[in-house]
Parts: structure tokens; sequence; C-alpha cells
């Protein structure tokens, strides 16, 4: 039985594969449809597609590693419906949320907060949600397999270094299929400011951006996996790790950063937190880091240092 702090092992020895394996079920995700804004039609379909949802992005095995129930992957997907086209076609956000459990802790630490604003989809009430591999045949499937991959490998780079790295080409690879959709959110040319699927797993697998990655690593497994019982330590090793979202700040791999504003978002409120308890020297260290990379939440990080 594969934990998650040992993750790192079978990671390093390229035990990651692709479904269809052995294996139990990765993920633990809630499933929320919302059609507030969908008048006069069949309400009970909403009902049929979140339970269709939820059994296809809990009962999939989309690695071959095996899961303890309580060792699956927290999640959160949430349809907001805004338009129903025709008696099988929506459009509307999905709104995806994961988390980590930190070591020896009741504490879990958010790993993505994302909202996709190209959501179209056909769904027939109680046909079966069909996927392949090798080809885009649906969209919703794509769609819930590509956040499925991302979030799995964003849970991996965080107990491995770079260990999410197979679970982003498979996301990747499910982008490439969809180059022909007629649906948003798959082509380069439809974001100008780099923010929809296809630029969002380019982003993580860009070297240019592997400092990121780095730093989840660094931050997530040597950093609060340890201060349960080293507090400092895992702080200082915080603390460094800034130097990574610094360099890809400064370097700008991609104009737009939004994946490491993705990372800020997430974690700011969090790392105010953490460095609210540390030395003079290493607060204003921080503080400098974090005001220089994240300017729109400057104020914010001045809380670090009106702390005690």
């Amino acid at each position: 039985m594969l934990h998650r702090k040992s993750a790192s092992i079978l990671l390093l020895a390229g035990i990651v594969l692709f479904p269809g394996r052995a294996g139990s079920q990765e993920l633990k995700c809630n499933v929320q449809i919302v059609s507030q804004q969908i008048q006069g039609t069949n309400k009970q379909v909403f009902q049929t597609l979140q339970t269709a949802i939820y059994e296809f992005m809990n009962t999939k095995n989309w690695t071959s590693h095996v899961y303890s129930i309580d060792e699956r992957i927290e999640c959160n997907m949430m349809f907001n419906i805004t338009e129903q086209l025709s008696a099988d076609e929506f459009r509307g956000t999905l709104t995806i949320q994961s988390r980590r459990p930190i070591y020896n802790t009741n504490y879990n630490t958010v790993m993505l907060n994302y909202v996709d604003n190209k959501i179209h989809f056909r769904y027939v009430e109680f046909e079966p949600l069909e996927y392949d591999v090798t080809q885009h045949i649906s969209n919703l499937t794509s769609l819930l397999a590509y956040w499925a991959y991302m979030i799995i490998g964003l849970d991996y780079d965080s107990f491995s270094y770079l260990g999410g790295t197979l679970l982003f080409q498979q996301a990747e690879n499910i982008v490439a299929n969809a180059q022909n959709a007629r649906e948003g959110g798959w082509k380069p040319f439809e974001s100008l400011d780099h923010k929809n699927r296809y630029w969002l797993v380019n982003d993580i697998l860009n070297d240019g951006y592997r400092p990121l990655r780095e730093f989840s690593y660094s931050y997530h497994r040597q950093g609060l996996d340890v201060m349960d019982g080293k507090v400092n330590e895992g702080r200082a090793v915080i603390a460094e790790s800034l130097d990574k979202l610094q360099t890809v700040f400064r370097e700008k791999p991609d104009p737009f950063i939004h994946w490491m504003q993705l990372i800020l978002d997430a974690k700011a409120d969090e790392m105010i937190n953490i460095f609210s308890e540390s030395f003079t020297e290493e607060k204003s260290r921080a503080i400098r880091i974090l005001q220089e990379i994240d300017p729109a939440n400057k104020t914010k990080y001045d809380k670090i240092q009106a702390s005690n």
C-alpha cells in the first residue's frame, strides 16, 4: 500500500504509470452542479450529471499507485451552469480546488484554487461518460481527465522532486488531442493573457518555470512537513525557497507568469502566518521578496512585520 509520504521513493524509481494498471482510486472529489441560472428545464438532468461526474472522478484509476481511503487526494469541483444551449449542451464555469495534508498535523494546505471559465460540453442523461487517452471524444470527459491529472500532478510534485511530470504530460496529451475541438480553452491563441488549460500545463512543463515546481517540493516536503517537530528548520527552508519564486519573476519565461500568481494566491495567507512567527531578519527578507514578486498584495505582506 502506498502512503503519500513515501510517494517520493516510488516516483524516483519511475513507477508512475498510466490508467488501466492495477491500483486504487487516487481522488476524493466532491462534485457540485449549480444551475440556478437555468430556468424551465428538466432539473433532474443536473443531479444525474453530478452523480456521473462524481463516479467518473472517484472510481477511475489515474495512476498505478495503491491508495487507502484516507490517503486519497481531497478536491472539489463546482460546475456553475450558466447556459443551456439545447437539451444536451451546456456552458458555464468550473471551480477546481485541491488540498494536501501536512505531515503529523490536522492541517491541510491549499494546492490549487482555479476557475476555468471556458466550460462547454454535451451530456445526454444516463449515457455513460466515455474517455479515451488517444483521442478527444467528449469535451466533458477530456475536461475531467485534464483536471484529474493536474490535481494529482501537483500533489506528486509536493511529495517528490518533479514527481508530477508524467501526470502533467498526460494532461498535455489531452490538450494536444483537443486542438481540433470546437469547444474553447484548449488552444494557445484563444487566450491573449495565457490563462487557459493550454497555457497552464504548458507553463508547468516549461523548463523556465521549473523553479516553481522545485519551490513546491521544498515548501511542502522539506518545509511544512517538518515544522511539526522542527519549526525553525522548516521555516528556514521555506524562506530559502522564496528565491525560486523570485528567479521566475525576474526572468519571466512567460510574460504573464500566470502559473506563479496561482501559487501566490494559494499560499499568500499561509506564508504570512508562517513568517509572522519568524525572527526579524528572516521576516524582512521574506517581506522584501514577496512584495517584489506579488506587488498587487504589497500591503498584505506588511502584516508579517506587524506581528509580534
